[in-house]
């Protein structure tokens, strides 16, 4: 077993005898503190004993071999302990390099997503809001907390624009492959030939930033508008200026929102979603580089590729990424996307894995 390991065991231990001291228990901070740290490392530490327990077992076997005058009873369990012993440490140390690949320092975090309708017209809309109502029902079957900060909806149910947070633990680490181009073949109901017709829409998962990564001078940097909101929602509608319109001043970005009756509402929901594209712009940079560098199976999330085809005559989804096609397109439109995330993710750390490997 490597030093680095053996370091992360002696830590875990460490770290349970201090939380056992009665001067860590009154200190409320530090006792925090070093539970998360108990939590992240139990896991590792619980593997790490697994995988010592079977490199022991190994030795063990390896030594009576090595030693002769077994019969041949005896001499045949040695060589399956062996055998058995030996596969479980190739198996153990190949989860434990999973278990140490460099978290995703976003993947704890609540998300914001954009879902814009692309080419296609009215179809496009259609769709873009029929993605809104699949990751509403994905996020409630994962206990998740959804809230609607902006859509832009058409005459015939569609929506040229919606965006929405997510609040649920690990919502970024599943939801950031979202990220990109899904196109749809399908027959509208308002086509009388009964000819697919092939529509995109894009969708943006972003991270949602938190107050302390992303200073904004109210005063200096943005530039606040209130106007009445526009759409449904009767006299309210008429008479208050409630929608807020949001400036960022050195980049140009702006954002709106009039989905909520107050003002105070409005703004906070609008400051989120800036603040949350402000970061996504800030790690753009440092994200392209990596991209450069690994172009994963799973692409680069930009919103430019297209990621996913959603077929409707023929009940299927084909996730380009990875090449999966699965004909379970009626659930998966109904939140069932655990399947193709799950693969997806799978995908994703083989790829670290692999590059790890090479840069050894």
């Amino acid at each position: 077993m490597d030093d680095k390991l053996m370091t992360i065991a002696d830590r875990f231990e460490e770290v349970s005898e201090l939380l056992t001291q009665s001067e860590t228990v009154s200190d409320t901070e530090k006792y925090t503190a070093l539970m998360k740290e108990y939590s992240r490392l139990q896991p590792l530490a619980e593997k790490i004993k697994a995988l010592a327990r079977a490199e022991a077992e190994n030795a063990e076997a390896r030594e009576l071999m090595d030693e002769g005058g077994l019969d041949e009873e005896m001499k045949q369990m040695v060589s399956e302990q062996l055998v058995s012993s030996a596969a479980a440490c190739e198996t153990l140390s190949e989860e434990l390099k999973i278990m140490l690949l460099p978290k995703d320092p976003n993947d704890e975090k609540n998300v914001i997503v954009e879902i814009r309708g692309g080419a296609g017209g009215e179809e496009s809309a259609l769709f873009a809001h029929s993605l809104y109502r699949m990751y509403t029902l994905y996020a409630a079957s994962r206990g998740w907390k959804t809230e609607l900060i902006r859509m832009n909806e058409t005459e015939l149910g569609g929506c040229k624009e919606v965006v929405f947070s997510i609040e649920g633990e690990g919502a970024y680490s599943r939801m950031k492959y979202e990220s990109g181009v899904h196109r749809v073949q399908r027959i509208p109901e308002t086509e009388s030939q009964g000819r697919r017709h092939t529509s995109t829409v894009t969708v943006a998962v972003l991270p949602e930033a938190e107050d302390v990564e992303l200073e904004l001078n109210e005063a200096t940097e943005l530039k606040i508008d209130v106007f009445r909101a526009s759409g449904a929602g009767g006299q309210h509608i008429n008479k208050t200026e409630s929608a807020v319109r949001i400036t960022h001043l050195p980049t140009g970005l702006v954002v709106e929102c009039q989905d909520e009756r107050s003002q105070y509402k409005n703004k906070d929901k609008a400051m989120r979603e800036l603040r949350s594209r402000l970061l996504a712009m800030k790690q753009s940079a440092h994200d392209e580089e990596i991209a450069s560098k690994r172009r994963s199976m799973v692409g680069t999330g930009d919103r430019s590729e297209r990621i996913r085809t959603y077929n409707f005559p023929e009940n299927r989804v084909s996730e380009h990424r990875i090449s999966l096609t699965i004909y379970k397109l009626d659930s998966f439109m109904n939140g069932q996307l655990d399947e193709v995330i799950d693969a997806l993710a799978v995908a994703d750390r083989a790829a670290q894995l692999a590059e790890q490997d090479k840069n050894k």
